[in-house]
């Protein structure tokens, strides 16, 4: 929703910039670094960048994580607490699985446009490395149990029941609930009931390798990447990546059906990774000297019934809910996909962007100019830490518009797990 509806009071909310550490590829680098400790290193970058430290330099800190631990329940706060910021800075958590960065940046840019709070950083982490390996349930119950036992004669009755079985834990599946079908294997029914293409899904991942390659070559990320672990780039990114080196690749979604397009080339890897986004009034960020890279606009959430549409055979898939938040989002700030400059679609597949474009198209929003799109790479050569791509996205954006010396504007969009969407527009005055 734009700010600008809720109240002829509100105020504008600037981006002011942004931090992250290099993404890396599950079990490498970064393989017994905690969520806490990449998103602790993540927000001391955005404040030794930014002069944030200090009582009262930031009002507030909001950031999330889909692959949590139980020491994880109070992640934001204790980021805070290990890190340069202030101990009295408040912060919370937020949760909406790949959408969890971008709605942090929402909630915080809500409370600043409303006079809540003058400034606030926004972020995400996760760590595939680390996934949180939770008690066999039926182990569970019996332990249960044995806590409930009122005597020593009942706590060995339940512990009696305990079999070789009930060791082995309980491992975080990457399936829906719902259907029991992974994220890939959902995009692929969605690749396959609109006939996209494998030359293309290989063309668009080596396009985002190439150009997030060049972006490094030539400094864009000098001020937005804080290094980590031996890591100074995303180790995901391949700069000499092909369609010919892709098109040699094996499928691994959809198999089950003839001619599979989706790769390990074509698709994100498991990442890790972590990354912030420092937000403010126009008024805070001129009291401190700091330039406005961009201005947050407009934002849009939606969700589809992806049951009744993947499984069923209908039309909207697990990751097609952007196909219905944007249209809402432009119609309601006036409008069309001609009026970005600048276009950032988050690549969990290739496939997926690809049928996004296609659905925007379908539903008369137009075409984007491919020069336009993803201009300085996206998650298939980042890679795809679930809560910190959303930071990533905007602080990525808001530098991009924050190059052009004249007015931009761009869009944002954020397919999630659940078939739900997160869309936002930033724009340059």
């Amino acid at each position: 929703m734009s700010p600008q509806q809720l109240s002829p009071s509100v105020r504008r909310v600037a981006v002011v910039g942004g931090a992250r550490i290099p993404f890396a590829r599950s079990d490498g680098p970064y393989a017994t670094a905690s969520n806490q400790q990449m998103l602790t290193t993540a927000l001391d970058g955005l404040v030794e960048r930014y002069g944030l430290q200090g009582p009262g330099a930031v009002g507030e800190f909001v950031a999330g994580a889909v692959l949590k631990h139980a020491r994880d329940f109070n992640l934001a706060r204790e980021t805070v607490l290990g890190s340069r910021l202030h101990p009295s800075t408040p912060a919370y958590d937020i949760q909406q699985a790949c959408g969890t960065g971008l709605q942090a940046v929402i909630a915080a840019a809500n409370k600043i446009a409303l006079g809540q709070t003058d400034s606030a950083v926004a972020g995400g982490a996760d760590t595939a490395s680390d996934a949180p390996l939770g008690v066999n349930d039926s182990l569970r119950r019996i332990l249960l149990e044995v806590r409930r036992a009122t005597s020593p004669g009942a706590r060995l009755k339940a512990l009696a029941k305990v079999r070789p079985g009930h060791l082995v834990p309980d491992i975080p599946r990457n399936a829906e609930p719902r259907t029991g079908l992974s994220m890939g294997e959902h995009a692929a029914v969605t690749a396959r009931a609109r006939g996209i293409p494998r030359a293309a899904q290989d063309e668009l991942a080596a396009t985002s390798h190439q150009r997030l390659a060049a972006a490094y070559e030539r400094g864009f990320f000098q001020d937005l990447v804080v290094p980590f672990r031996g890591l100074a780039r995303d180790q995901n990114l391949r700069p000499g990546s092909t369609v010919e080196k892709l098109a040699a690749l094996t499928p691994v979604f959809g198999l089950g059906h003839p001619d599979p397009t989706m790769t390990a080339g074509n698709s994100t890897p498991l990442t890790d990774g972590a990354a912030t986004v420092l937000l403010a009034s126009e008024e805070w960020a001129r009291e401190r000297g700091l330039e406005p890279q961009a201005y947050l606009t407009a934002y849009e959430t939606a969700a589809v019934d992806f049951v009744g549409g993947d499984v069923a055979g209908g039309e909207d898939g697990l990751l097609m809910a952007p196909a219905h938040a944007v249209p809402r989002m432009l119609e309601r700030a006036g409008l069309g996909l001609d009026d970005f400059d600048l276009v950032e679609i988050h690549e969990a597949f290739a496939s997926q962007v690809l049928a996004t474009l296609a659905a925007w198209e379908k539903r008369g929003l137009g075409t984007v100019d491919r020069a336009r799109l993803n201009v300085a790479g996206s998650s298939l050569a980042t890679g795809h830490p679930f809560a910190a791509t959303g930071a990533r996205i905007v602080a990525t954006l808001a530098k991009l518009l924050a190059e052009r010396d004249a007015p931009a504007r761009g869009l944002i969009s954020v397919c999630a797990a659940g078939g739900q969407g997160v869309t936002a527009i930033l724009e340059r005055a």
